[in-house]
């Protein structure tokens, strides 16, 4: 393993906080591999370039020798993360969360080592609580400490409603980490709340607390707002290589040196270099084709980086394949057929379903070069689906 120095320069990388560091630093010199886990709820079947800000870190954790538990909260996704919510989430179903799961699973393998990676879920143990199980853990805080949280303080006092089941969300999210016995937890900054309740839980069950890594949420392409599909800011990791270009190249400078940092596997050094390059004058936009061509390559392939500057932002002419064009696997998961409507969403050539319905009723989906409506479905096999002027795939239905 690297030395204690060189291992938290790379983890303190682009870290907004760490509680406590000191406990870090002892945790680092005992020299053996620590438990490093982040949870995701499978909210959303696809992500964007924000999500992948924590899932670097977790790679990072690897490439210094330690443990990455890459949680699935299949159990905490039927509840809604109430953070920064103004109003009640609604849950997901339970076919939602395990479809949704199961794409997580196939995209951050783009950047985590799969031998080095163990996926879990979190049902696996709070199935087998129970209700006596859960109305013990929920005797650990006081409806005074959940409402210290700032959003459920601010929906309070403006007399907006909270569900009783919200309040479970960081109780499960904490006792996560106790059932991991987890040495560390990643999280954005908004988490704070639900962090430290897997300390004070991991204290209470008489487990040396987990050293809390936040991160910070990354600024989308207008350079204000966090990165965000409901926004439209966002750069999604399965966008077209050409697509994921033009956004990279055409972002704000101001965003340059943030996204390296938070995005980019280059060293430090390496990027302080560049940094200097361009206050002797490079052109920013040289620098950005750069970031542009290690996401492509991390995403899609080295071929498609080297040609994505070729179809960004063309328009696809009628029976011409752009270079680079992605290839998608959908899994027909036991049905005979699929609607085209869901496959374009499962892929990302709709922004979601209500997209892609208004694509199909306005005659912008083509398979096979063949304008198809809302009604077609589509069996095993390959084909190449376009959504709108820019957007296509080849898609294997398996």
């Amino acid at each position: 393993m690297p030395s204690v120095d060189e291992s938290l320069a790379l983890i303190k990388r682009g870290a907004e906080e760490i509680l406590v560091e000191e406990e870090l630093v002892k945790k680092l010199e005992s020299g053996r591999p620590l438990r490093i886990k982040a949870g995701f709820d499978p909210t959303a079947p696809d992500l964007h370039l924000g999500h992948t800000v924590l899932i670097n870190k977790l790679r990072q954790f690897q490439e210094l020798g330690h443990e990455v538990l890459f949680l699935i909260g299949d159990f905490t996704g039927l509840i809604g993360d109430p953070t920064g919510k103004s109003a009640t989430r609604p849950p997901l179903t339970e076919e939602q969360v395990a479809q949704n799961a199961e794409t997580y699973t196939q995209q951050v393998f783009k950047i985590l080592d799969r031998d080095k990676t163990k996926i879990v879920f979190n049902s696996e143990w709070m199935s087998k609580l129970g209700a006596a199980g859960m109305i013990k853990l929920a005797g650990q805080q006081t409806v005074a400490r959940m409402l210290e949280r700032d959003d459920f303080k601010k929906r309070y006092k403006a007399g907006q409603s909270i569900s009783i089941h919200e309040f479970l969300y960081p109780l499960v999210q904490g006792y996560d980490s106790v059932a991991m016995q987890a040495d560390v937890e990643l999280g954005g900054t908004d988490q704070k709340f639900n962090l430290l309740m897997g300390r004070e839980l991991q204290k209470h069950y008489g487990q040396d607390p987990q050293t809390i890594i936040m991160m910070p949420l990354l600024e989308g392409l207008d350079g204000v707002n966090k990165m965000s599909k409901s926004l439209n800011n966002y750069i999604g990791i399965t966008d077209a290589p050409g697509e994921m270009f033009n956004k990279i190249v055409s972002m704000p400078d101001l965003l340059i040196w943030r996204y390296f940092e938070l995005l980019s596997f280059r060293s430090m050094s390496d990027i302080d270099g560049l940094k200097r390059e361009m206050e002797q004058g490079r052109n920013p936009k040289e620098i950005k084709i750069e970031l542009a061509k290690e996401l492509i390559t991390r995403f899609h392939g080295e071929e498609a980086a080297a040609n994505a500057d070729k179809s960004a932002g063309n328009i696809i002419k009628e029976g011409e394949l752009p270079e680079g064009t992605p290839e998608m696997e959908v899994e027909l998961g036991g049905q005979d057929d699929m609607p085209v409507s869901a496959i374009i969403n499962k892929t990302n050539l709709a922004q979601n379903s209500a997209q892609a319905k208004d694509m199909l009723t306005n005659g912008r989906v083509k398979v096979d070069w063949e304008v198809v409506d809302a009604k077609c479905r589509l069996t095993a096999g390959e084909y190449i689906i376009q959504a709108g002027k820019k957007k296509i795939a080849k898609i294997t239905l398996k």
